[in-house]
């Protein structure tokens, strides 16, 4: 399978650069795949990462970029053009910016699949935050451009609201629902022994100067430190691209106080460090701009998180079962209550790391990227079968269907050779094994003359309760499962978590346990 990916990418640090990297790395990890980034390009000398293949062919607030994007999709001929987008992907001026977004529907008129991930919606963005002066021009301008994106085969959309809108307000049937995930193949385990040993660190971590200030940060933390004195508040992060020379001002009105640390812009190997080392992480909103990209990393390092009270926000750790406390938003004085209580409470910190590193471990990259390409295999194998099945519509003496039929889905049915999620071979072969020794037994029988499925489970018993075809099968699923647990173990464990350690300490009656037990 052939994929073109556009997209900002690093070294450019444009909106969802590194969300597009870790996309771009997944994609590259696949051996059934050819991966073409169609990245911005840059003013300043660079090199580009040397195990992919960039071709910067586009740039931000260039009116020709649908243009100049078409002639690179030409070129390359891709199975798949994969548009990772906001509203503002390809200029700050508005023209400019709507021109960008005919990308994708022209991209489809030209005969490619094209598929757009959407981050944010204009319907849910806080105009005036953003500094937006004519807010009913944009408004209506976005809900064109929302309709236009929905010309492409298919879109998805990170939080269960934007969906509920794109259905009921634009009637759009392509769109789906998938999990922003951390950007990671691994998460690592939180490391708790650096956490407020000696100061707690508190994190504040974004691209500063528009619905994310700093003002109401600093405010409920000169409150905290009041009542907590090993407490640090580290800033990471550089400025809006709309808001140039915001984290230098700030950072100036906090000199003198040596609490208060300003890293700058953040190197992708850095972030571990500075994670694992933050008892806590906050994001100080006044608004919602889509799934948080910072409460994701935060929970790929366990670490808990303090966040505004935005419905956006509300959805986002109810659908992903991430652990956040709400605080009123643009309350200063919640803020700090909120802090406080969790910073002097280390049970609730553990707990909250602990949820945090599971949610991660279900949504890490490869899995994410895994669905979107069963998703294009499938939407292509059904536009191929609607060729096949429109064809053996034809009366039985139309001349050479079978001629007509290989000529109209050359492309559609050469791409499904080209899968990119491997599949058993066509061989014929009895009992292919794979992995967990599932796989298509036919109904033979085993040793105790049963018919076995292909989870390797004797159909009706053998009177003992024992469902497993002989013992090397329960085997295999008991080394899986101490494989699989021994990171959970390590976390639960910890020896500064120690209220964790023991189950009769969690709380739960006997029966639920039992019951629990059972749902595994």
């Amino acid at each position: 399978m052939k994929i073109c990916l556009v997209t900002t990418f690093p070294p450019s640090q444009g909106g969802l650069s590194e969300y597009g990297l870790h996309i771009a790395r997944e994609l590259q990890r696949n051996p059934f795949l050819s991966l073409t980034v169609l990245a911005d390009k840059l003013s300043f000398p660079h090199e580009e990462l040397k195990e992919f293949s960039v071709e910067r062919c586009w740039s931000f607030n260039d009116p020709a970029t649908p243009l100049r994007l078409l002639a690179a999709l030409r070129r390359w001929k891709p199975d798949v053009v994969w548009f990772n987008l906001l509203f503002s992907t390809f200029g700050r001026n508005p023209m400019i910016a709507f021109s960008g977004l005919m990308s994708p529907v022209l991209a489809r008129l030209s005969g490619n699949y094209t598929h757009v991930t959407l981050h944010h919606l204009m319907d849910t963005v806080e105009l005036k935050d953003a500094g937006v002066r004519f807010e009913y021009m944009y408004r209506t301008a976005g809900a064109v451009a929302t309709r236009m994106l929905l010309l492409a085969n298919s879109v998805s959309v990170l939080m269960p609201g934007y969906r509920k809108i794109l259905y009921e307000k634009y009637g759009g049937e392509n769109v789906y629902l998938r999990a922003h995930g951390v950007l990671t193949t691994r998460p690592e385990l939180p490391e708790f022994s650096r956490r407020g040993n000696p100061d707690h660190r508190i994190l504040a971590f974004g691209k500063w100067g528009t619905y994310k200030r700093l003002e109401l940060m600093i405010e409920a933390f000169r409150e905290v430190a009041e009542k907590l004195p090993n407490v640090k508040l580290i800033i990471a992060g550089g400025d809006h691209p709309q808001a140039g020379g915001y984290v230098e001002s700030v950072r100036k009105t906090c000199e003198g106080d040596s609490r208060i640390e300003f890293t700058g812009y953040v190197q992708e190997d850095q972030l571990g460090d500075l994670f694992q080392s933050s008892s806590v992480a906050v994001m100080p909103y006044s608004s919602s701009a889509g799934s948080s990209g910072v409460a994701h990393i935060a929970s790929q390092y366990g670490v808990p998180t303090v966040c505004a009270d935005i419905p956006d926000f509300r959805q986002m750790a109810q659908g992903e079962e991430l652990a956040i406390e709400f605080y009123r938003a643009g309350d200063a004085g919640d803020l700090a209550e909120s802090l406080v209580r969790l910073l002097t409470n280390p049970e609730k910190q553990h707990v909250m790391a602990a949820q945090n590193f599971a949610a991660a471990l279900r949504m890490t990259m490869p899995n994410i990227v895994q669905k979107y390409l069963r998703h294009f295999e499938l939407q292509r194998r059904t536009e191929a079968l609607k060729y096949v099945t429109r064809f053996r519509r034809l009366p039985r003496w139309v001349p050479s269907k079978s001629l007509l039929l290989r000529a109209m889905t050359r492309n559609s049915l050469g791409w499904v050779r080209r899968s990119a999620v491997p599949g058993a071979p066509w061989t014929g072969r009895e009992g292919y094994a794979l992995l967990n020794r599932n796989g298509n037994h036919r109904g033979e029988l085993g040793r105790t003359r049963t018919a076995i499925d292909g989870e390797a489970v004797s159909i009706g018993g053998n009177g003992n309760g024992g469902g497993y075809r002989g013992s090397s099968a329960a085997t295999g699923h008991a080394k899986q499962d101490q494989a699989g647990d021994s990171n959970h173990a390590r976390l639960l464990n910890d020896p500064s978590a120690p209220f964790l350690a023991n189950e009769g300490d969690s709380g739960q009656s006997k029966d639920k346990k039992e019951s629990s037990v059972n749902r595994d």
